[in-house]
């Protein structure tokens, strides 16, 4: 039996764990490694340092994003593929996913490289920001393709059913900026030219360690220049569903670009590194929720491919609960013990003090995340182009970026904290209402299962059960 095999006859609970168990993991250590990264350089760079961090991110996220989408689109077709047992297109949904990866994300990257000041400037770098700001820039552009094919492998391993390796390409860059930043800021004195070396160089483990595992590794999909020919209708579908995460990462470049310059306007260089805080801890605020989000992905894209459409509605059900469940526990440490998480990363009294309170407003909708998140993953995994963009711009398209940019004319700076919560309770309303009204339809049109599937998969399962 295959290893995706499993996603259309085990319990969802034991997949469940399987699947979002790793994931979370790796975005546990990811976002522990943010922390860790921005503790060294708010303490051997200052606040401006942590500025410059704040600003360069969404900028090679979005760079990178490009990886992430073609890894998400192209994974919801490869788990459909793999459910309806068309191997054919799954290997050249491979070849392609790994065609468009590199292409694009050189030459963004060569974009990027030819216009670093105009873009540092419009994505908030001002003032004394600016200078570390490029800096970093520099030279993390050139780990930015190795963490797009990072991103897009991850996804295809997921969506392969080995988790563990998903969750081990996730791990290993983190462990290796965790090593590289202590000896290269203090070591060899490098100052944020270190921080920004070890974040390239850890780019470049994860995108080794995902390569070998297609070469030398267990995966049945191998790299071949034949599958690497393009294929227009796959390009097309990963395009499709892909575009729903480049637009999402696109609108969190925009919310940035929005954010970073309102945060100056009404806070300056301050405003900047108190929300380069807040974002290190939401990025660990939500790691149940993103790991049981792309836990649950391969699994329901694998049971409507196979059109068991009960489990499908069963495993979207325990998703959002055990998600919810994880965010309730989040929310209660970060609201009793913001002034301690503040005081992680710098030694600024005033820093802290204007970063506490602000750590509690963003954060005051916390549990409401899994719904928004989970049922625009679902759209998406079940090949849904639309409606999976559509919720996935509502928190920052539909609410955040017009909040952000209205409520400061009335409450100043509180004014952008508070549009956080409001963001998050009006994205999961929106998203909630959206699900309970869209019934569950094949690409054939039929929202009913095919008996004589189901019985092959209960055959399937009595086999296994047999055979242990």
């Amino acid at each position: 039996m295959k290893s995706t095999d499993k996603f259309g006859t085990e319990p969802l609970g034991k997949l469940l764990r399987e699947q979002a168990f790793p994931a979370s993991v790796g975005i546990l250590v990811m976002s522990i490694y943010a922390i860790v990264d921005t503790i060294f350089v708010g303490h051997l760079v200052g606040a401006e340092g942590i500025g410059a961090i704040t600003v360069v991110l969404p900028i090679t996220f979005l760079i990178s994003s490009i990886g992430m989408s073609i890894g998400v689109g192209g994974s919801s077709v490869l788990s459909r593929s793999l459910g309806g047992k068309d191997n054919e297109k799954a290997f050249r949904t491979f070849g392609n996913q790994v065609m468009m990866t590199v292409t694009l994300a050189v030459f963004f990257v060569l974009l990027g490289s030819f216009f670093t000041d105009e873009i540092i400037t419009v994505f908030g770098g001002k003032g004394d920001v600016k200078d570390p700001a490029i800096t970093y820039f520099s030279i993390v552009l050139i780990g930015v393709p190795f963490l797009a094919w990072a991103m897009m492998s991850n996804n295809v391993i997921r969506a392969e059913g080995y988790p563990r390796v998903a969750m081990f390409a996730m791990i290993i860059p983190a462990i290796s900026n965790l090593i590289l930043d202590p000896v290269l800021m203090i070591g060899f004195d490098m100052g944020i030219e270190g921080a920004a070396w070890a974040t390239t160089i850890s780019y470049m483990a994860s995108a080794t360690f995902t390569f070998v595992h297609f070469v030398r590794g267990k995966s049945e999909l191998k790299l071949s220049l034949e599958y690497c020919k393009p294929s227009v209708p796959i390009i097309k579908e990963i395009s499709s569903l892909g575009a729903v995460t480049l637009s999402r990462q696109g609108v969190i470049s925009l919310l940035a670009l929005v954010l970073n310059n309102s945060l100056y306007y009404y806070g300056g260089e301050q405003g900047l590194s108190v929300y380069g805080i807040v974002n290190r801890v939401l990025m660990f605020a939500n790691f149940p929720v993103l790991g049981i989000t792309q836990g649950f992905v391969p699994i329901v894209g694998y049971n409507f491919g196979a059109r068991l459409k009960e489990r499908v509605r069963a495993i979207v059900k325990l998703s959002i609960g055990w998600a919810s469940a994880f965010s309730l526990l989040i929310f209660i440490v970060l609201m009793v013990f913001a002034k301690d998480i503040a005081g992680l990363f710098t030694t600024n009294e005033e820093l802290i003090k204007e970063t506490t309170p602000v750590i509690r407003t963003v954060f005051l909708a916390t549990p409401l995340l899994a719904v928004s998140l989970i049922i625009s993953a679902y759209f998406q995994a079940i090949g849904k182009a639309l409606p999976a963009l559509f919720l996935a711009l509502t928190k920052q398209g539909f609410f955040l970026i017009p909040l952000v940019l209205l409520l400061p004319f009335a409450y100043g700076l509180d004014g952008i904290w508070m549009s956080f919560p409001i963001a998050d309770v009006g994205a999961a309303l929106v998203s909630f209402i959206y699900y309970k009204l869209s019934p569950t339809k094949y690409p054939d049109g039929q929202t009913e299962d095919n008996p004589d599937v189901i019985e092959n998969y209960r055959s399937i399962r009595t086999a296994k059960e047999i055979e242990e």
